[in-house]
């Protein structure tokens, strides 16, 4: 859902007729009156799958957008994360002759089929050179900013009504077996704890929990509130989440996941967010601080007005693609984050 945030400002403060491609109804839920309408592209495919029955299903994605794009007849194809969304709408794009924006925010790890964008943003000249660098991709443009932080800055928060809590989010940062170990780590602290599992199912959570003091959320959590009352945040997830604890001021601790090497760890060390080992928090929580993050939405704020200059003159910079070479590179790549 992170892309869709990424996308809401600029959707808000432009007058343009947005039609959205999407998996799910998470972005329906972010998006809602600002598209006229919505299409799905099919559904996430599960990475145990088998290779071959995935790439079918992929194939038959990539086909369904390509209709839809059909009937949309868009000027403009804008994509956002490195999920195979991504890889859908580039790909059936690019079959329709139709130009491509793609907002990157991972860097270290993102979707092959950017190769075969017209522009590719990035938040500061040191991303762009990794991209341009690591990755071989010929026409990328710093926006200075991450536009996800401005909708962060506009929400409405609400209160959820409670106090004294540890806010523990489990996301895509963390696989399966990190979990017990997580677990066991906010155990230790001796506080009182509640967990939005995210990635996994609370059923599977709630089978590590051994103390009374951990409550595991089901449902829809609004979990910008919720972070917004807690007393400390830990969590094992990207980007999102790192830019809204930032921008909220919420004294964080991110996990250090299977990611080493990840924009959001970046920017959680350029913030004051410390990252740590799950067995290492009960020795850092009493030293946490809110985040300093004050030139985040300023940033945004600029990446808001050049993205937008982008799209209202998108001929001009559209630019030389990527291509085979810079596919194979980013392929190369991903390997190392799987």
């Amino acid at each position: 859902m992170a892309p869709a945030k990424t996308f809401h400002p600029l959707m808000e403060d432009t007058g343009h007729d947005y039609h959205c491609l999407c998996h799910g109804n998470g972005v329906r839920d972010i998006l809602d009156g600002l598209c006229s309408r919505f299409y799905t592209m099919g559904a996430g495919r599960s990475r145990s799958g088998r290779a071959v029955e995935v790439g079918v299903l992929v194939l038959r994605d990539i086909l369904r957008t390509w209709r839809h794009l059909g009937v949309i007849d868009p000027d403009l194809v804008l994509t956002c994360g490195n999920a195979g969304d991504v890889r859908k709408a580039i790909a059936a794009s690019r079959l329709r002759g139709i130009g491509v924006i793609h907002v990157e925010q991972d860097i270290y790890n993102p979707i092959e089929m950017i190769a075969f964008a017209d522009t590719v943003t990035a938040p500061s000249a040191e991303y762009r050179d990794y991209l341009e660098d690591e990755y071989l991709l010929e026409n990328v443009e710093v926006i200075g900013g991450y536009p996800h932080a401005l909708y962060v800055s506009r929400l409405h928060i609400e209160d959820p009504g409670i106090r004294d809590y540890t806010l523990l989010v489990l996301g895509g940062d963390l696989r399966r077996r990190d979990v017990p170990e997580v677990i066991s780590g906010v155990e230790a602290l001796d506080r009182r704890v509640l967990v939005v599992p995210f990635r996994f199912s609370p059923d599977y959570v709630r089978g590590f929990v051994r103390s009374g003091n951990v409550e595991v959320l089901e449902g829809f959590v609004d979990l910008p509130s919720l972070m917004s009352a807690a007393d400390l945040m830990v969590y094992g997830a990207g980007m999102g989440v790192t830019i809204e604890a930032a921008v909220l001021g919420v004294p964080s601790i991110k996990i250090r996941g299977f990611h080493v090497r990840h924009a959001s760890v970046d920017l959680a060390r350029q913030v004051g967010i410390p990252v740590a080992d799950a067995g290492d928090l009960r020795d850092m929580v009493d030293d946490v601080r809110p985040p300093e993050a004050a030139s985040i939405v300023r940033d945004a704020e600029v990446a808001l007005s050049k993205l937008s200059e982008l799209v209202e003159d998108f001929h001009e910079f559209a630019g030389p693609r990527g291509g085979l070479k810079s596919m194979r590179r980013i392929w190369d790549a991903r390997r190392h984050f799987r």
